[in-house]
């Protein structure tokens, strides 16, 4: 009986959900329409904390800059679950022909963050008329800057975010992904990322005449290479690391030697004893054939987000959660992916687990890949992404 009771309530949130998915729709458009960078979402998080209101709940704004949350507290004690969606935009130019397109020159949601915020938004919405079946507490994390080193999360989570939280969710569309396919899966699922700039200081001359020169191009070169053979022969084989050097700037005439040299790339790894070992490789690298030709160097190196990892319990349940709601051949194994995404912070505190949900239809326009300045997606994944909410917290908390 208390199964059945429960499958009804449920069941009723969703048909909430499904009366309000036109609401949902002209939110993510508004939002899509007037986008905002990194760090510089302030009328993006008013018109966030404008709905929470709305909705009844308390809300609290200014946590790690322009994050707000909003709280939903039940009629009955018990856990807290926190939720959470990004809110910034990226710096391309909106390139598609629809009338939501951006409004903001240079500014646009090319990577589905309107499309987070306006999915918990709904959810929020839907589970504050549902407030006295709710046990415990719900947290909805509007989080600003997931796009800009070093995070919004990480900020968020020094002001106290996720003080009294017992276990964490986040949801991420995808274009690649089939419309209706909800992709879940334990351990590592990004990579961490990590940027370094190598500055090489040689000596210049004629390029007549190199005994007399210490060149930065050969020595940059040899680096180069050298960087390359990291991950054949100092990782291990079964662990997965990506070395790239992206930009190699030196010289300025074709007859001269060139006395300094730039390199620029990205390390992407998984755990964090790989990660570690890729960068003290880097600095020996880069030492040792410096000295070997009489040069000198300073390297800059940036530690990005660490790697989201799932943790097992949870995503076992949140697996089995959503087979029950959306069966089992739509729910498939989340493939590991060298981008990154910083609620691994959150998941660095606390049990939980990140979720992909497919945006991709059988239209063109809703295939182009994450950061591109056509992006777009089927706006049905929101009301996917509402019932994955939904279900995560009707487990938790009903």
């Amino acid at each position: 009986m208390r199964l059945k009771t429960s499958e009804r309530l449920i069941n009723d949130i969703f048909e909430t959900l499904t009366a309000g998915y036109h609401d949902v729709v002209n939110w993510r458009r508004h939002m899509h329409q007037y986008p905002e960078l990194s760090f510089k979402e302030v009328k993006t998080a008013q018109y966030i904390k404008e709905k929470l209101l709305s909705f009844g709940l308390e809300v609290k704004t200014n946590i790690g800059g322009n994050g707000l949350i909003g709280i939903l507290i039940g009629d009955q004690p018990g856990k807290t679950i926190a939720l959470r969606a990004d809110f910034d935009a990226l710096p391309l130019n909106d390139e598609k022909d629809v009338p939501y397109k951006s409004q903001n020159p240079g500014v646009m949601h090319a990577c589905g963050h309107d499309g987070h915020t306006a999915a918990l938004l709904g959810t929020a919405k839907a589970l504050s008329q549902f407030r006295h079946h709710i046990k415990g507490k719900v947290i909805f994390i509007f989080q600003p800057a997931e796009e800009a080193l070093p995070g919004g999360a990480k900020f968020m989570i020094e002001d106290g975010v996720l003080n009294g939280v017992d276990y964490i969710f986040g949801i991420h569309l995808n274009s690649q992904m089939a419309l209706g396919k909800v992709a879940v899966g334990e351990g590592y699922k990004t990579a961490a990322v990590d940027k370094f700039s190598i500055h090489i200081q040689g000596k210049g001359g004629h390029g007549a005449r190199p005994h007399q020169s210490i060149d930065s191009i050969v020595i940059g070169s040899d680096i180069v290479n050298s960087l390359q053979k990291i991950v054949s022969r100092n990782v291990d084989p079964l662990k997965t690391a990506v070395v790239s050097v992206g930009i190699f700037q030196a010289g300025s005439t074709f007859n001269a030697i060139a006395d300094k040299a730039t390199l620029e790339g990205t390390v992407r790894t998984y755990d964090e004893d790989t990660r570690k070992l890729v960068e003290k490789q880097i600095h020996n690298i880069v030492d040792g054939v410096t000295t070997a030709f009489g040069a000198t160097y300073t390297i800059d190196y940036e530690n990005g987000y660490p790697a989201v990892y799932n943790h097992p319990e949870e995503t076992k349940t949140v697996k089995s959660l959503l087979s029950e709601q959306f069966s089992e051949e739509n729910i498939i194994e989340m493939e590991p992916s060298t981008g990154a995404e910083d609620f691994s912070y959150f998941l660095l505190e606390k049990p939980g687990t990140f979720i992909r949900v497919g945006s991709q239809n059988d239209d063109e326009s809703t295939s182009y890949s994450h950061h591109h300045p056509k992006f777009d997606f089927d706006e049905r994944a929101l009301l996917i992404s509402e019932k994955t909410f939904v279900s995560i917290v009707s487990h938790y908390l009903f």
